[in-house]
């Protein structure tokens, strides 16, 4: 179990790019059972090789059951389609890159998306069991960002996951600093009450992981 004063290394949209992914996890001083992984979410769409991306998540979660994994929207809308089966969202996926996940298992026709059989068991029981969120006792960590002026607990999915202008432009404090990816800069945004990794790792720029308390970056 992850100690009280270990470190907590969150790490930011990756977009099916295995190879940085790997070279990041290779670079970070952690130690599974004294520090604490938080991933942010995001892991499927535009890059190569989501597939080996949930491969090595999956292997992460196996060696170090502490480690977080969050909700992007990218996977809630996968989910939500699964759940409900609703055909306006078909566009909505195509647009965010899901031909490029689908080419990563292997699959151009033959399929059926509506069942996600193309996902093997553990990629699929992974993406069910992300967390909308997660609360140490100094931050907040989430993929897009929160509603200012309610309760953590009652922000929504949709908020959670795609929130972007009015969480970025309002100077709110939520009490803790938030940890967030979803919207990509060329380098981390550093405020007084929040810090966003994601750095465009899909679009040849770096992909980020912060080590916190002590706001040390580190890039692949």
């Amino acid at each position: 179990m992850a100690q009280e004063n270990g470190k907590i290394f969150a790490i930011g949209d990756i977009h099916g790019v295995y190879g940085k992914l790997r070279d990041l996890l290779d670079r970070l001083p952690y130690s599974p059972g004294r520090d604490r992984l938080v991933f942010l979410g995001d892991y499927l769409d535009r890059g190569p090789d989501s597939a080996r991306v949930l491969d090595l998540l999956c292997e992460v979660k196996r060696r170090d059951p502490d480690t977080i994994a969050l909700l992007g929207n990218h996977e809630y809308l996968l989910l939500e389609y699964y759940r409900s089966g609703d055909p306006i969202l078909l566009p909505y996926l195509r647009s965010m890159g899901l031909d490029a996940t689908l080419h990563s298992y292997g699959l151009s026709n033959g399929f059926n998306l509506r069942t996600l059989d193309f996902l093997p068991q553990e990629h699929l029981t992974f993406l069910q069991n992300l967390l909308p969120y997660w609360e140490s006792s100094h931050y907040i960590f989430v993929h897009a960002g929160l509603e200012p002026g309610i309760p953590l607990a009652a922000n929504d999915l949709p908020t959670l996951c795609e929130a972007r202008e009015t969480f970025l432009t309002l100077d709110h404090d939520f009490g803790k600093k938030v940890i967030f990816g979803h919207t990509s800069f060329e380098l981390p945004l550093v405020t007084p009450t929040k810090i966003g990794i994601d750095t465009g790792a899909m679009h040849d720029n770096l992909l980020t992981a912060i080590q916190l308390p002590d706001e040390i970056f580190f890039h692949a």
